[in-house]
């Protein structure tokens, strides 16, 4: 009976190589600084490249171990990225007057992580980002979300990039 508990228990302990979600890293153990370089950007959006590249960093920095620099030179691997298409349409629409009360947004990006010998460790040629925001029916009263909108798509993509990198999902 003793013999039954002592291997039920060391196969319990063993378990099967599971990990709890966004606690693992899956790049190699010599990577120690990532540069994370400007975005390009094939939009007419101003500064959305570069909100894009901060919420990158700010990730790294909060969930990781990594020094972030901005020269790729002094890094074990670079992150690049480039947004490919912004579109935005209305969504919802006022029955009263017929002018759009709600937006929707979206943001199509390109990522890639490549270590200083050139292997890439990490490419997503084409995602997805979405996020709405409100518009007023009264111009008077109309006050601009669009910025805040892509502010927040940008820490979504942040987020989802350096989790979907250190997982390699």
């Amino acid at each position: 009976m003793r013999l039954a508990l002592v291997a039920m228990a060391a196969f319990c302990l063993a378990g099967c190589g599971y990990h709890v979600g966004g606690q693992g890293n899956l790049l190699p153990k010599d990577l120690k600084t990532i540069a994370v370089v400007p975005w390009n950007n094939a939009t007419s959006q101003y500064k959305l490249s570069s909100y894009m590249a901060e919420a990158i960093s700010r990730e790294i920095i909060s969930r990781t171990n990594y020094r972030v620099v901005a020269d790729p030179a002094q890094a074990d691997a670079t992150i690049s990225g480039g947004i490919a298409n912004m579109f935005t349409s209305a969504s919802v629409y006022d029955p009263v007057s017929g002018r759009g009360t709600g937006a929707q947004v979206m943001v199509q990006v390109q990522v890639r992580l490549v270590a200083k010998d050139g292997k890439v460790l990490f490419f997503r040629p084409n995602l997805e980002f979405r996020g709405r925001y409100e518009i007023a029916v009264d111009p008077k009263q109309y006050i601009d979300e669009s910025q805040s909108t892509l502010d927040r798509i940008s820490k979504d993509m942040a987020r989802t990039v350096v989790s979907s990198i250190l997982e390699m999902f």
